[in-house]
């Protein structure tokens, strides 16, 4: 699949209907889950279990699935959103496996490593919140892509130790009005995505900024 169809079929899933603050719970825009999961399968990252920690209404974890991971997982504390993921996989007939738990304490039942991808909370709301799932992600995968606040480079490469950033790539992050203090309808925040081994690589690939339609909505 291109990554524009992947991108189209993305932007049509449901959002959140009840979004939770503290969570920090903001939808992965389609544009950007599409870039990575498109880059996940182009370096083979998807031929292999796949985790979505923080899932949220299933974006990343359904795009996996779209991509031909063998298996998914979807984890996610707050059962309104996993109802969004579980309609949207049904809708896009997907097969994604869907656990309700705390990313602090997954439930690694199988032991399997495999592929991490996550959208985790900046840590506004909760300081160090983004430690959390940057520990369990290094519990559960040797591969993993996560997404945080621009300049945010050195502190990941310094907490993901012996892990290494082996590509980074910049983007805008497209937020809708979704809670009472947002005074705009739509914002685009400046985001850095990684993607990190748990081996040492010997080059560090940056992937130049793209422009996506809803950075000119912003």
């Amino acid at each position: 699949m291109r990554r524009k169809e992947l991108e189209i079929k993305l932007e049509g899933l449901e959002g959140f209907s009840r979004p939770k603050l503290h969570l920090e719970q903001y939808t992965t825009p389609a544009s950007i889950a599409a870039h990575i999961v498109h880059l996940a399968h182009l370096m083979g990252d998807l031929r292999r279990c796949v985790y979505d920690l923080g899932c949220g209404t299933g974006v990343l974890a359904i795009a996996a699935a779209l991509m031909g991971a063998p298996r998914v997982v979807g984890m996610e504390i707050d059962p309104h959103a996993l109802a969004a993921a579980h309609r949207n996989a049904h809708r896009l007939g997907v097969n994604v496996e869907l656990v309700q738990c705390d990313i602090a304490r997954p439930p690694l039942r199988d032991g399997v490593k495999g592929t991490v991808l996550m959208n985790p909370p900046f840590g506004a709301q909760r300081r160090g919140a983004d430690r959390a799932f940057l520990r369990a992600a290094m519990a559960m995968g040797d591969v993993i892509y996560t997404i945080h606040n621009e300049g945010s480079r050195r502190f990941v490469e310094r907490f993901v130790e012996p892990f290494t950033i082996t590509h980074m790539y910049r983007a805008r992050y497209t937020i809708g009005r979704m809670y009472p203090h947002h005074t705009r309808e739509v914002v685009g925040l400046p985001v850095e995505i990684y993607r990190i081994e748990a081996k040492r690589g010997d080059s560090y690939k940056a992937i130049q900024e793209e422009e996506h339609n809803e950075e000119k909505a912003a």
